[in-house]
């Protein structure tokens, strides 16, 4: 693990400067652009649409960032997605950055629009779809237009969300071409803004060399010819701002969804401040602390309901109250804690006891109803003879198996180290959380950069020596320095959030604020499963 020399500080403002950079998407010159045309950017639409004072959740901030350089970047993917409330309703947006080149789809943009589809079926979400692109960015068409997770699959969920009764509402506010035409109409409703909104299979250029025919892109597919003449959309709008009131008529008068039932009562203060909680965890990933005082920061009153509190104390489980959510929170202790045996175990390790423990407590949760929120700064499990002989892998998988199997919905939050196995069992993005964050604290990779390095190290150093070439040690320290430089650039958060691993990197003050918003999406969807686990090892 390396110790970390950045203060609190010094993340808050990185994370600061990159998100208002991010939030530029194309440009000042793109979006005096788009206003000359008389429309509005997409995070100006969003936030005309959502209730004032409200919450909104972004989702996938980051996500790209530092990727498609070649091409002139693509910040945010080009698409604005978040979980928002219009009109007293919570429900999942997704906004083309028209100033973001044109709106094209690049294959994160797909990823991104695939997430808001999943979070919207998830939690049975009313889903709205302000449309202005250009449609499939055809120089990386073979990474976006065939696959299962690619461009197509959005028109599937479509059809999917339509059975399932989620209610879809698409504005066609810019460009909407080729495929991309199918995502509007497949919605329930299809609002057009006239003279700037337009959609059609081809555009005028392709339509002459198609067939022959010349006709402008307004005649083509414009709000007059598809509201008066096709019937393909349903009202055209003068402005983006009437499309929008539009928008929020229509959500005033959505019945009520069943409910999940879980519990919520009055919400408290946290037992600590936001700046508390940032002193409470310590930056320096060598130095060990009390996740329990963390933990206070995050929860109504401080007040955590242990489970086995002197049982399996690598991993801490208990109830307690989010926003008067009622929440089962599963963290890894970091400080080395004494067992009953008087051996000393070390923080962030997940051992036998501890897996055992969280299995029987995530089961506990299932039967009780109770939303799981799992807190991440693992180095692992534990590893070597002792481990391996009193079954740390049956117990490692009894945990796993519990996790996976679970029907209550699950939150994560990374906040400091990511590792190996100990990212799985603790609910990585391979086990469907319903969010994951990282805090600009967070690293996640297979193990610690050091260790990484070295090993990297020796399987370079041992091929350069078989293929005959012996290096000095000099050689050796600068092909150190290399592998470290990238793996440390891998372990970033933001590394993370730019593939989706994670579905943004967070200001720990606003921990809380996820946990309830998640909760509250989570219970608009029934349970409708039973909690199995199948078979398990005992």
């Amino acid at each position: 693990m390396e110790k970390s020399n950045s203060t609190w500080r010094e993340l808050l403002d990185q994370l600061s400067e990159k998100t208002a950079t991010v939030k530029l998407g194309g440009g000042e010159k793109r979006i005096a652009s788009e206003h000359e045309k008389g429309k509005l950017t997409a995070r100006e639409r969003i936030d005309y649409l959502v209730d004032p004072g409200s919450r909104f959740l972004e989702i996938g901030t980051f996500a790209a960032d530092g990727m498609y350089e070649e091409e002139g970047g693509c910040p945010s993917a080009g698409v604005v997605i978040g979980i928002g409330y219009v009109s007293g309703r919570m429900c999942v947006i997704v906004a083309n950055d028209a100033t973001v080149k044109a709106g094209a789809w690049f294959p994160m943009t797909a990823k991104k629009s695939l997430r808001a589809q999943e979070i919207a079926m998830e939690n049975r979400l009313p889903i709205i779809y302000l449309v202005d692109s250009a449609g499939v960015y055809l120089p990386m068409q073979d990474e976006i237009f065939p696959d299962k997770e690619h461009f197509g699959r959005q028109f599937r969920n479509n059809s999917k969300m339509s059975a399932m009764g989620i209610v879809q509402v698409a504005a066609i506010m810019g460009s909407c071409v080729a495929g991309g035409a199918y995502l509007p109409i497949m919605s329930d409703e299809a609002l057009i803004v006239d003279k700037t909104g337009s959609i059609f299979l081809a555009g005028s250029y392709l339509v002459k060399a198609a067939i022959g025919e010349t006709v402008d892109n307004e005649t083509l597919g414009g709000a007059t010819a598809h509201c008066e003449i096709s019937g393909v959309t349903d009202n055209k709008y003068d402005s983006d701002a009437d499309c929008l009131d539009a928008i929020k008529k229509i959500f005033a008068t959505l019945g009520a969804n069943s409910k999940a039932g879980f519990d919520r009562i009055e919400a408290k203060e946290a037992g600590a401040s936001g700046d508390e909680l940032l002193e409470r965890f310590p930056l320096e990933r060598v130095k060990p602390y009390d996740m329990l005082e963390v933990i206070a920061g995050l929860v109504d009153g401080g007040a955590v309901d242990e489970y086995k509190k002197d049982y399996g104390k690598t991993l801490i489980c208990g109830t307690a109250r989010v926003e008067g959510w009622a929440v089962g929170i599963i963290a890894n202790q970091r400080k080395v804690v004494k067992t009953a045996k008087g051996e000393m175990q070390m923080g962030g390790v997940i051992y036998s006891d501890s897996a055992d423990k969280a299995a029987r407590f995530i089961m506990n949760c299932n039967q009780r109803k109770i939303p799981l929120i799992f807190l991440q700064d693992v180095s692992g499990f534990m590893v070597g003879s002792k481990a391996e002989h009193g079954g740390i892998i049956k117990d490692g998988a009894k945990m796993v198996n519990a996790m996976a199997n679970s029907v209550v919905p699950k939150f994560t939050f990374i906040l400091g180290n990511s590792y190996g196995a100990g990212n799985y069992a603790m609910c990585g993005k391979a086990y469907d959380p319903r969010l994951i964050y990282s805090w600009p604290s967070a690293q996640m990779a297979v193990m610690s950069g050091t260790s990484a390095a070295k090993t990297l190290l020796q399987i370079k150093v041992s091929s350069l020596r078989k293929s005959g070439k012996e290096i000095s040690e000099a050689e050796e320290n600068r092909l150190f320095e290399e592998i470290t430089q990238k793996y440390q650039e891998e372990l970033s958060p933001y590394y993370a959030a730019a593939r989706m691993w994670v579905d943004g990197v967070i200001d720990p003050r606003d921990t809380r604020k996820i946990i309830s918003m998640g909760v509250e999406a989570a219970n608009h969807a029934e349970i409708l499963e039973r909690f199995n686990v199948g078979v398990i090892q005992t």
